[in-house]
């Protein structure tokens, strides 16, 4: 009898130590498909979502996912980062998250490293290359405080107006200290302002824009800014992700010769790498 017992309750035990590694196994196995998990990287739709296509193309060679998510507005991307929804993105030049750290403080975004030049242009379809803009031209600048900026600084550049410092690039429409011409200043979203080519007498635009507008900077563009700027795009991330070894990995793919090379030929020089 007392062997029966002891034969028992040593079965029981065995069991129980069976059903807690195969508990253990299960827990395994939940935790493996989120090591392959994608990393979801934010971007504007049009060049930016086009060159991160080619980066993941190259980062799953080296055995990384990425999942490319796509915005129509520079303002999305950086709370969808802030609120954890991506790991990084891809859309803002330094001015741009400098700007947005000023007005969002409690964001805490911080960048990894710099990616492309995207030269902002002056377009028009009432004005050809070489003519001049009339007196009381309607001109289009973006409504957000670095691209607006941005685009003034590059018609002080061109001598149609004169602002207060050169070298602010946040300078605002009340920072202009000579308009002589009597420009009328729409300040617009900036995805918007292809749009609005037709309203409007000039129009300043992101090459981002512009591209997929079938807006060629170095074709159509009545004049470009030029390429001694400070509007240089860059990597984003949060300061919890900014020392994630996928960041580097990610680095190393979009600063390679392949990517380099795509950019170039893909876009035919009308946007630079910044390395």
């Amino acid at each position: 009898m007392l062997l029966k017992k002891l034969s028992v309750i040593l079965a029981t035990a065995i069991l129980a130590v069976g059903l807690v590694g195969c508990g253990g196994e299960k827990k395994d196995e939940k935790k493996a498909p989120a090591a392959d998990k994608p990393v979801k990287i934010g971007v504007t739709a049009g060049p930016h979502a086009e060159i991160m296509d080619n980066v993941k193309k190259l980062a799953e060679k080296q055995g990384l996912k990425i999942e490319v998510v796509e915005f129509n507005d520079f303002v999305t991307p950086n709370v969808a980062l802030n609120q954890g929804e991506l790991f990084a993105n891809s859309m803002q030049h330094a001015p741009y998250l400098a700007a947005t750290l000023k007005k969002e403080p409690s964001f805490k975004l911080k960048e990894c490293f710099k990616t492309v030049i995207f030269p902002m242009a002056v377009y028009s379809k009432k004005v050809k290359k070489g003519e001049t803009i009339p007196d009381g031209a309607t001109v289009a600048i973006p409504n957000d405080p670095s691209n607006g900026g941005r685009a003034l600084l590059m018609l002080d550049a061109a001598g149609l107006i004169k602002v207060k410092d050169k070298k602010n690039p946040v300078t605002a429409i009340t920072d202009i200290t000579e308009n002589k011409h009597n420009f009328k200043f729409q300040e617009l979203d900036a995805a918007g302002i292809p749009r609005s080519i037709n309203d409007v007498t000039i129009a300043c635009i992101n090459v981002n824009y512009a591209l997929p507008a079938g807006l060629n900077p170095l074709k159509d563009a009545i004049f470009v800014e030029g390429a001694d700027n400070p509007y240089v795009n860059i990597f984003v991330t949060t300061e919890k992700n900014l020392n994630d070894p996928r960041i580097k990995q990610i680095e190393k793919v979009y600063r390679s010769e392949e990517n380099k090379k795509f950019i170039l030929d893909h876009f035919k020089g009308s946007i630079l790498s910044a390395w």
